[in-house]
């Protein structure tokens, strides 16, 4: 049973780098086709550029990940009470 787990290590790391790779390929072959809005592209980029930044300047990058969830967490609650005040409000 213990040699089967570095294969489903493997294997699992594997699915993930497959599934990054589809997710920039089809999301520039929908930008290019104009499905999708460049902002909305922009947003989605937010967390990974925040971690690649965090990661580079701390060198931990179990920390950095840890902090870019923290970080987008408020950035969500933020975002959740602008949108509760902006339809409170009518603005």
């Amino acid at each position: 049973m213990e040699a089967i787990v570095p294969f489903a290590v493997w294997a699992a790391l594997i699915l993930v780098v497959l599934a990054i790779v589809s997710i920039v390929v089809f999301g520039i072959r929908n930008l290019t086709y104009g499905k999708i809005n460049p902002i909305s592209m922009a947003i989605v980029a937010v967390p990974i550029l925040l971690l690649v930044l965090l990661g580079l300047i701390m060198g931990d990058w179990d920390q950095a990940a840890i902090i870019t969830v923290v970080i987008m967490f408020v950035l969500a609650a933020l975002g959740l009470v602008a949108s509760g005040l902006r339809g409170l409000t009518g603005f």
